[in-house]
């Protein structure tokens, strides 16, 4: 499994100290809200940390619709100065006693990263997937770190990067 610990350079913000006003969105799902509103809080801290703006949060049904969300999010927003710099993405899919679990991560896993090569900007991926809750509150400030932080960070670092390349 996978652990911040082993990748301590992906927890490094000393490249962000000269970051102003990035502007960033969050599309969330309903799903499991005790865990996506501890994911939000997480990555609300780090922004507010960086004096981010958060532009946009907006509530989807479940993690199915988080590809479409963010894509109509990015296209009516793009021409706007409320346009967000990068998307972040929370859902949390635990497995059950069927394929939906399955099918389900396929999808918006695909859908995210079909995003990212065909948007403008980065869509972070911050969908859990678990076998069961415990597993997410380990991924929320337990061993595995806060995966709400980490999506932060980097949003974060992928707008410094987006920027660098503008200039």
């Amino acid at each position: 499994m996978a652990q911040s610990a082993n990748s301590t350079s992906l927890l490094d913000t000393s490249a962000l100290a000269s970051l102003q006003n990035a502007r960033v969105a969050i599309v969330y799902t309903e799903w499991n809200d005790k865990i996506i509103n501890e994911l939000v809080a997480g990555c609300e801290r780090i922004l507010q940390q960086f004096n981010a703006v958060v532009t946009h949060k907006l509530l989807v049904p479940g993690a199915f619709e988080i590809p479409f969300a963010c894509r109509q999010l990015h296209d009516n927003t793009i021409a706007k100065d409320t346009a967000p710099e990068a998307i972040i993405t929370f859902g949390t899919v635990i497995r059950g006693g069927t394929p939906h679990f399955d099918y389900v991560c396929k999808a918006v896993t695909e859908g995210i990263t079909q995003l990212n090569v065909t948007l403008t900007i980065p869509v972070i991926f911050g969908v859990l997937t678990l076998d069961n809750e415990q597993q997410a509150w380990e991924r929320l400030g337990g061993v595995h770190g806060h995966k709400g932080e980490e999506a932060a960070i980097a949003a974060l670092k992928m707008i410094k990067n987006s920027r660098a390349y503008k200039a």
